[in-house]
């Protein structure tokens, strides 16, 4: 067996169980600042927006290159990583392939949206990306653009939100109703 336990044989390769770790604090950290700042008052000091906005850019395009790391990872481990249960219903395991590729695609195109938003607002102070300083915004200003990129992005945020909350619970059925079963896959996280 090459030296390697049976549970260090079911886990994801290190590098992508902090990757996911690290993405989803940041992903749930993106998903509230963008509630929570968009819902400020506009008599809110330009301080309190100066905080927020800034960093909701940065971390977004944070999120988007970790997204493109954690593919590349998972691509090149493809052949080592852990099968789907075989003890999953056919529509677990359809809807669990469904919900994670839905979660890796919204987490590449988010970010995107985000940066054609900002790009094509008129008003737009850049995006920034910590000691990087400004990308490159790459779209013409259109106020009328940015409405629809605006809308976008925040009703796929929206949906973001309700894949993690059914990945989160299928996570947690599996956990408390298999626990130690080969369909508790928690561990293979850890």
């Amino acid at each position: 067996m090459n030296g390697v336990s049976g549970d260090e044989k079911i886990k994801y390769p290190l590098s992508m169980r902090l990757l996911h770790w690290v993405r989803a604090v940041i992903i749930l950290g993106l998903i509230w600042s963008g509630w929570y700042m968009t819902s400020l008052p506009e008599t809110t000091p330009m301080a309190t927006f100066d905080l927020f906005y800034p960093n909701h850019k940065q971390f977004g395009v944070l999120v988007w290159l970790l997204a493109l790391v954690h593919l590349t990872i998972r691509w090149r481990n493809r052949q080592i990583l852990p099968p789907t249960p075989q003890g999953l219903t056919g529509w677990e395991t359809t809807l669990s392939h469904l919900v994670h590729r839905s979660i890796m695609a919204l987490t590449v195109l988010i970010p995107l949206l985000g940066y054609c938003m900002s790009s094509s607002f008129t008003q737009s102070d850049g995006v920034p990306f910590f000691f990087f300083g400004e990308l490159p915004e790459l779209l013409p200003k259109n106020d009328k653009a940015f409405e629809v990129f605006d809308a976008l992005h925040k009703y796929s945020a929206y949906v973001l939100l309700g894949l993690i909350a059914l990945h989160v619970a299928g996570a947690l059925k599996h956990r408390l109703q298999d626990r130690g079963g080969e369909t508790d896959v928690l561990p293979r996280m850890f």
